[in-house]
């Protein structure tokens, strides 16, 4: 299983009034972590959108484990979980850079969908590519 690692520094916009990453943030990394796994693999989304393949988000989880503050490094971990005819599940996990603590982990569910964005078929070659 392939994972890809990232490292992004949390800015102050990012936090809330108590100075901890705003939660909805972490949906964000994870966007990040998957737009550079599909990257490494040659497919970034804007070479996929100009072949009508787009990818919705059709669920997302997060569990919080640790709080994350201003300035923190993060690595966030991305693999893929699970592949399908017509989805792709990512997971991730987010640690802090400094002690490894493990502070958020959790997945996205994909759909594949064509130019009339209607479900489709995962295209072969993308298939070969995340296996």
């Amino acid at each position: 299983m392939k994972i890809q690692e990232i490292k992004t520094r949390v800015r102050y916009q990012e936090t809330d009034q108590m100075g901890v990453v705003y939660y909805a943030n972490f949906f964000v990394y994870f966007e990040m972590g998957r737009t550079e796994y599909l990257r490494s693999l040659g497919l970034p989304y804007s070479e996929l959108e100009k072949e009508h393949i787009y990818f919705p988000v059709i669920e997302a989880h997060c569990r919080f484990r640790l709080p994350a503050h201003y300035d923190d490094v993060l690595i966030i971990q991305t693999c893929v979980s699970e592949l399908k005819h017509a989805t792709i599940e990512f997971s991730y996990k987010v640690i802090r850079e400094s002690d490894t603590s493990l502070v958020a982990e959790g997945s996205t569910k994909l759909a594949c969908l064509n130019a009339s964005r209607k479900p489709a078929s995962m295209p072969e070659k993308l298939k070969k590519l995340l296996l």
